[in-house]
């Protein structure tokens, strides 16, 4: 425990604070302990979820999924595991939290361990959640009773990235169960942490593929995102893209790159032969849309559209 922790405490049942939401699961926990304070029960939240051995776009589309989210004010909720629930997290805290860590063992363990400053850190700006005092173990079967608490808090739950037995598609069989919105990010057929998240969408999950997605899916999102930005964001699929690119120059190569970009990462040889554009004028229309913040240079020297 560090020097900056946050006591833990206990909120029963019934007691005043006690989360509405809860009460729509079956078998409500009798008590949560928990680090911080919880976030005002009129703030909607989205859990964001995930493989703990994501690839880098997935680690970054949930990073930048959560920083935008706390940014119009929504509670980002996650298990604080490896990988994509510490992306979500550190995101939620690059854009002014606050957001819910719920563990799968005792509110006195810190797991995994070196995560312990990311705790403290959710604890300063919103809350660490577990069913369990003391120093109960990461056990196995604390995990999937942890998933529901996480569904149970959000309005919806964003699947990242995932296999096929990833607990993450526990937590969006509780959310579906329990009528939340379900989304999924969807990913290359050859990758194995993708064969969830595309089984999901095979199966009738909504696709994940811009931020208007999830607001156009839960009204209480949108309404959140509205009121805080003062923007209308019906069909903000066109519009988020509109505004991103504004102020590029009316360049057709600039158009074509950024239109024909997305958001998996491709190498410049491969957009060249795809736009049948020569390197050096290619490499120069990367350069200007890198400079202005259209697009990323990722691993490999592949690149992204940042929106």
């Amino acid at each position: 425990m560090t020097g900056t922790a946050v006591s833990a405490w206990r909120l029963d049942r019934g007691a005043s604070g006690w989360p509405d939401r809860l009460e729509h699961l079956g078998v409500p926990p009798s008590a949560l302990w928990l680090r911080g304070a919880l976030p005002s029960q009129e703030a909607p939240g989205v859990a964001i979820v995930g493989s703990r051995q994501a690839s880098f776009g997935a680690l970054r589309s949930a990073r930048e999924l959560a920083r935008e989210l706390a940014g119009c004010g929504i509670t980002v909720i996650s298990g604080m595991a490896r990988g994509i629930d510490a992306e979500a997290h550190l995101g939620a805290l690059e854009g002014g939290g606050p957001t819910i860590a719920v563990l799968g063992c005792g509110i006195d363990i810190c797991y995994p361990r070196e995560h312990l400053r990311l705790r403290d850190r959710i604890a300063a700006l919103g809350c660490v959640i577990s069913e369990d005092g003391g120093g109960e173990p990461p056990e196995r079967w604390r995990f999937p009773r942890r998933n529901r608490l996480i569904a149970a808090f959000a309005e919806a739950v964003v699947v990242v990235e995932a296999t096929a037995s990833s607990g993450a598609l526990s937590t969006a069989r509780w959310a579906a169960d329990l009528g939340r919105e379900v989304l999924a990010m969807p990913g290359s057929i050859r990758n194995p942490t993708s064969a969830g998240t595309n089984l999901l969408i095979r199966d009738g999950v909504r696709p994940f593929l811009v931020t208007a997605d999830l607001f156009e899916s839960v009204p209480a999102l949108r309404r959140a995102f509205s009121a805080h930005l003062s923007l209308d964001i019906t069909g903000g699929s066109e519009a988020e893209i509109e505004r991103a690119g504004a102020g590029l120059e009316e360049d057709p190569t600039l158009r074509s790159v950024l239109d024909r970009l997305g958001s998996d990462p491709i190498h410049p040889d491969d957009l060249a032969a795809a736009l049948g554009v020569a390197a050096g004028p290619l490499a120069a229309a990367l350069t200007t849309l890198q400079v202005r913040g259209a697009i990323a240079e990722v691993c490999g020297g592949r690149v992204v559209r940042t929106f």
